[in-house]
């Protein structure tokens, strides 16, 4: 199966793309799509909706993982990364993509084991089941990365549930 994983945002939106079959993962592309501050936001929104829908086109993930937002902060950063969250979701939903939502506690979870794991471990982790000599860069990439991992993780999970529920 092939899974996109987004980390959103509207600076940078982290994508990670992998192929997942009998529990291993290869790697297929990760990096960023990047806005320039000094473009009128709704310009910003447009390059993430168009090199999203490049990345679909060009991939073509089976489904898509991407992060739960969850803000306590800054309002104003948080509608930001919502509007530029919806164009990504809608490059997905045009093109009939299941999608998944994680929260950053289920992806450490998923990928360390332990929810209160440091990004840096996670990022190991990432860089460790994906065979790279490197952690993936931008963080970006490797938080979306994570995300799809998380997804692979999630569906083993339902199979044995699946697979236990039908044996009763």
């Amino acid at each position: 199966m092939r899974i996109l994983g987004i980390d959103p945002g509207f600076a940078i939106v982290g994508f990670g793309i992998v192929d997942y079959s009998s529990n291993a993962f290869t790697l297929v592309k990760f990096g960023a799509v990047t806005t320039s501050p000094d473009l009128p936001f709704e310009r910003r929104l447009l390059t993430i909706y168009n090199d999203v829908k490049f990345l679909i086109d060009t991939f073509s993930p089976e489904e898509v993982a991407i992060e739960k937002l969850f803000f306590n902060d800054n309002q104003k950063t948080a509608i930001n990364v919502a509007q530029a969250r919806g164009v990504t979701l809608l490059a997905a939903v045009q093109k009939a993509l299941p999608i998944f939502e994680y929260t950053p506690l289920q992806v450490k979870s998923s990928v360390v084991g332990f929810g209160m794991a440091e990004k840096k471990q996670v990022q190991q982790m990432v860089r460790t089941a994906l065979h790279l000599k490197e952690i993936p860069r931008p963080d970006d990439a490797a938080d979306a990365l994570a995300l799809a991992m998380t997804h692979a993780y999630s569906l083993n999970t339902r199979r044995l549930i699946s697979a236990n529920g039908a044996s009763k």
